[in-house]
């Protein structure tokens, strides 16, 4: 479930919490994210957002791969990620700043939900990454791998992506991808409220602007239309074999058709 929670001082916690499964987002969880960011977005009582993940084992897993199990070809993988783009615009267009506070894995639709966020505070165990090339063999959307490439660059998003690895929190702050790394959940959770009253106190329309101002210039770059390559994988044998192989808990034969 997501639960949002409103605290003193116009800050606003949202929190992923499905922890027995490593907060991996279900269908409907991906849609109730996006309606709550409407809803912060409408709400002039909210100075900061802070998201976040329950429990200190997990910011976001992804998307839970058995939520696949009813795609029977690429049309249900380009509404999939259409709907992804959905949710991840609205969160992107938060008007007030947004702070990530990751504890644990931030992997597939974790790290596109943290690259929304204005500010990216990390635990000692945040581990990050896109490992869909060892695990399912779909693709993520132009948009969604532009928007993780401002802020690691489009070198290292592309190496997160071919290599399936996952990057420690000492090497994700080197990349750009977290701004401040804290001794264990606790103290990132304290951290990440002291950030977001100091925020909450400096003068709102500056602020605001500020935010906006980046929007634009990323909104002002034209992008190239990518639906063939989510096309070519959501369609693909691989596609299919990847998620029966990681429901059965074994090795992927990839055979690349």
């Amino acid at each position: 479930m997501i639960r949002v929670e409103h605290r003193h001082g116009g800050i606003a916690w949202v929190t992923v919490d499905r922890p027995q499964a490593r907060n991996a987002m279900t269908f409907a969880m991906w849609e109730r994210l996006r309606e709550a960011a409407l809803e912060l977005d409408a709400d002039d009582t909210v100075r900061v957002v802070v998201f976040t993940g329950a429990g200190d084992e997990a910011f976001v897993a992804g998307t839970d791969i058995a939520e696949f199990r009813v795609f029977s070809g690429a049309d249900d993988g380009v509404a999939y990620e259409k709907r992804i783009d959905a949710t991840l615009a609205a969160l992107d267009a938060i008007r007030v700043p947004t702070i990530a506070a990751i504890a644990g894995a931030c992997t597939g639709g974790g790290v596109s939900i943290a690259s929304t966020c204005d500010l990216r505070l990390g635990a000692s165990n945040a581990r990050i990454g896109i490992p869909i090339a060892r695990t399912l063999g779909n693709i993520v959307s132009l948009r969604n791998v532009a928007r993780v490439a401002d802020v690691i660059g489009l070198d290292a998003a592309k190496a997160l992506l071919i290599t399936g690895r996952l990057l420690g929190a000492d090497d994700a702050r080197r990349t750009g991808f977290f701004t401040e790394i804290l001794d264990d959940g606790a103290a990132l959770r304290l951290r990440a409220h002291e950030q977001a009253e100091q925020i909450a106190g400096l003068a709102p329309l500056t602020v605001r602007a500020s935010k906006e101002i980046a929007r634009r210039i990323r909104a002002s770059r034209a992008l190239p239309d990518g639906e063939d390559l989510i096309r070519r994988c959501y369609g693909s044998n691989d596609f299919r074999e990847g998620l029966t192989a990681f429901l059965d808990k074994r090795r992927a034969n990839w055979t690349g058709t």
